[in-house]
């Protein structure tokens, strides 16, 4: 049975080309992976990155962990696709795939 939330996590996903969710903000991170991911975003050309803090709301973080099947956060979506977490994200900025995945599509 699905979480009583997740169309609250899916609603997050879809109103932003990247959604990461994150200990803190991308502003002010509360922890480093939350922090080095947001960095990769932005360099790989993440303008609007919109973070949901989910330290704000337990019920929330349950129901991101039930949808994604990931149970830890940095959780990263790039135009509504789960890609992963920090560790990732970092391997497919080296290796290029985040800064297409990232690029508007024309």
């Amino acid at each position: 049975m699905a979480h009583p939330l997740t169309s609250q996590v899916e609603e997050k996903i879809k109103s932003a080309p990247v959604v990461i969710f994150m200990k803190g903000t991308p502003d002010f991170p509360q922890c480093g992976f939350s922090s080095r991911a947001c960095q990769v975003l932005k360099e790989a050309g993440a303008d609007s990155l919109l973070g949901v803090n989910v330290l704000e709301d337990d019920a929330f973080w349950d129901a991101l962990e039930d949808f994604t099947q990931w149970p830890t956060v940095p959780q990263i979506f790039v135009h509504g696709k789960f890609i992963g977490g920090c560790d990732i994200a970092c391997e497919m900025y080296e290796n290029g795939e985040l800064q297409e995945l990232i690029r508007p599509k024309s």
